[in-house]
């Protein structure tokens, strides 16, 4: 049986339905930003969250996908396109059209790199700051 912390290979990830790897990838980007924060903020939980919300928001995540979009790689790239452009089953209730599906190809990325367990990757591109 394969633990579920396993890497999964590239190949498989690739194969996999993009809305899917935005559904890892919101929930991974999620606890990424919530360490980040816990580790370098010394505000309550509550604030944590508001903090925290505004970051992985689709409107939050535009912002960063500015930043990031350029350094992606081709293999990334591709991810980032095929979630941008899938069929979503839901939409969003506090972002434009245009910001949700940016938000799932940032997600769908995420998603990718986490199962690939490229988690150097995935701090490199969202909290380059923190690299030593």
């Amino acid at each position: 049986m394969q633990s579920v912390f396993a890497p999964m290979e590239k190949e498989r990830a690739k194969q996999m339905n993009p809305v899917v790897l935005a559904f890892v990838g919101d929930a991974a980007y999620t606890l990424f930003v919530r360490e980040r924060l816990a580790r370098v903020s010394a505000v309550k939980t509550g604030e944590l969250n508001r903090r925290a919300s505004e970051i992985v928001s689709a409107h939050g995540q535009s912002g960063t996908l500015a930043r990031v979009l350029p350094l992606l790689d081709e293999e990334e790239a591709e991810i980032f396109r095929r979630g941008r452009n899938a069929k979503k089953p839901t939409k969003s209730k506090n972002a434009s059209v245009a910001e949700y599906v940016r938000s799932t190809g940032l997600e769908a990325v995420v998603g990718y790199l986490y199962l690939t367990g490229n988690i150097a990757r995935i701090a490199e591109l969202f909290f380059p700051e923190e690299e030593a």
